[in-house]
């Protein structure tokens, strides 16, 4: 169990050697070799990325309510579909992330996917940088996913359920590498927060 700076809840890791603080209380993971989360939609044989469940978490259970979930996320990118990720997670069939990811164009870009028995995959857009913030909200039974290449002003890029009942949905963060041998993520500027998400168009 670890104690991440931002967050009002402990975090357990689901490897071991994955995850450390460095000085500045930065959360850095070393994602291992040929991990992801995704159930391809089209099954075992089709012309998608491979269904792969091994991914490097550290997740923690937030207190019932509506909260808003952020951190800086940089990732050194080094093969197609590295990624750092905000994750939402419940069992190996349901579950949401949101990241900051390589895409096969060799440019960084901000995707989220939501698995409910096989994984929706959505691209949003390209950015120009190393680093990008995410932000998770929840608002009754609702999530909603937001980017940022400031910090200040947030994109939409998605709300979802995941069902009505919200008992049992952990938080956190994940690190993978589906193709490659490992990357380096780093998150920073944590923040949580209980407060309302009212407007989910507005860029607050």
């Amino acid at each position: 169990m670890l104690t991440v700076p931002g967050l009002p809840f402990p975090v357990t890791p689901s490897h071991d050697g994955v995850w450390r603080l460095d000085p500045a209380n930065a959360l850095i993971a070393r994602a291992p070799a040929h991990t992801d989360f995704y159930i391809n939609p089209g099954g075992e044989g089709s012309a998608d990325a491979e269904t792969m469940l091994n991914a490097a978490t550290l997740l923690g259970a937030p207190a019932p309510g509506d909260f808003r979930f952020s951190a800086r996320v940089a990732v050194d990118f080094a093969a197609q579909y590295d990624a750092g990720v905000l994750l939402i997670w419940i069992d190996e069939r349901r579950w949401a992330k949101f990241c900051f990811e390589f895409s096969p164009a060799a440019e960084p870009m901000v995707v989220s996917v939501v698995t409910r028995d096989v994984s929706d995959d959505a691209n949003a857009f390209v950015v120009p940088d190393c680093s990008v913030w995410l932000r998770v909200s929840r608002g009754d039974h609702v999530y909603a996913f937001h980017a940022s290449t400031d910090g200040q002003a947030w994109r939409l890029i998605r709300v979802f359920t995941l069902g009505a009942s919200i008992g049992g949905h952990r938080i956190g963060f994940e690190a993978q590498s589906p193709t490659g041998d490992g990357c380096v993520v780093t998150f920073d500027d944590i923040r949580f927060t209980t407060d309302r998400l009212e407007d989910l168009r507005d860029g607050s």
